[in-house]
């Protein structure tokens, strides 16, 4: 299956390697999105980091504000940062509001009208975009890693959950670990996905752990202590109980004096992506 023709929006050199903004016609959401891609100088396929970021963020928030170019130039590793949803929809009820629509698409496809067939994130992140990271920009899809913060760490785990083998590493900064059960979660998924609870849990992680999917490796979660949306949003707790139910391997590390910002990513980046690095440098065997 061939990608779609990309339009190149921006690109500048950084750590000699090529930072770049990019557009292609999505089927999967009917119109134009955006992305960007930062390509270290290296020969031949590289794998890469997919980062997806949270409400209200587009496609250069963690390119710009993260730090991570330096670190991922020496790693040799690749930065990919989808936008949170499409834009420009001229749905009704799409815009307006931070935490639902255009700039908080959750990373599912919608099922809901007038949402569906428009608000299709996870088609975008699972399907599309790795054919046009392997034909556009010399990317190795058998040694893909998937982060995020906030929505975006809530998009990925459940992704790398509900597409296993998709993804070899899998990290996350201040998730929202169960959207069933805090207010974030319970504004979008009735207006995505309907009100049937049993849709929800296949898009919320901790559901996701409970009714029996897995990740094959470990998984390295971030949370700032002094996070303001810890206790009504985020719910790691809910995840690290799940995970140590059913055995899947996880660390969780809370630190001290950290919130919700770019600075604590920032913090915490290079870890991270030494983390991922780690696992995708390894022969392609997810073993």
């Amino acid at each position: 299956m061939s990608s779609p023709a990309l339009e190149v929006l921006n690109e500048k050199r950084c750590f000699g390697g090529v930072q770049g903004f990019y557009r292609y016609a999505s089927k999967a959401c009917g119109g134009p999105i955006r992305f960007g891609v930062f390509r270290p100088d290296r020969r031949g396929r590289v794998p890469a980091l997919l980062f997806l970021a949270g409400l209200t963020c587009t496609e250069e928030t963690f390119a710009i504000k993260a730090g991570a170019q330096r670190v991922a130039a020496e790693l040799g590793l690749a930065l990919v940062t989808p936008d949170t949803s499409p834009r420009d929809t001229g749905l009704a009820g799409a815009t307006g509001d931070w935490e639902f629509g255009e700039g908080a698409g959750f990373w599912l496809d919608a099922t809901q009208a007038p949402y569906a067939g428009c608000f299709a994130m996870e088609s975008v992140v699972t399907r599309e975009l790795p054919l046009l990271l392997a034909d556009h920009f010399g990317i190795d899809l058998a040694r893909l890693g998937l982060s995020g913060h906030s929505m975006g760490g809530h998009g990925a785990l459940t992704l790398a959950l509900r597409h296993p083998g998709l993804f070899r590493s899998l990290s996350a900064f201040a998730p929202i670990a169960a959207p069933m059960q805090v207010p974030w979660g319970h504004k979008a998924f009735p207006r995505y996905l309907g009100d049937n609870q049993n849709a929800w849990r296949a898009h919320d992680a901790t559901a996701l752990i409970e009714d029996g999917h897995r990740f094959a490796g470990t998984i390295l979660i971030d949370q700032g202590a002094d996070d303001a949306f810890l206790a009504e949003q985020l719910r790691p707790d809910l995840f690290h109980a799940a995970c140590e139910a059913a055995n899947q391997p996880l660390q969780l590390r809370l630190q001290a004096g950290y919130d919700h910002s770019y600075w604590f990513i920032q913090s915490f980046i290079e870890e991270h992506l030494r983390f991922h690095a780690g696992i995708l440098q390894r022969k392609h065997s997810l073993t």
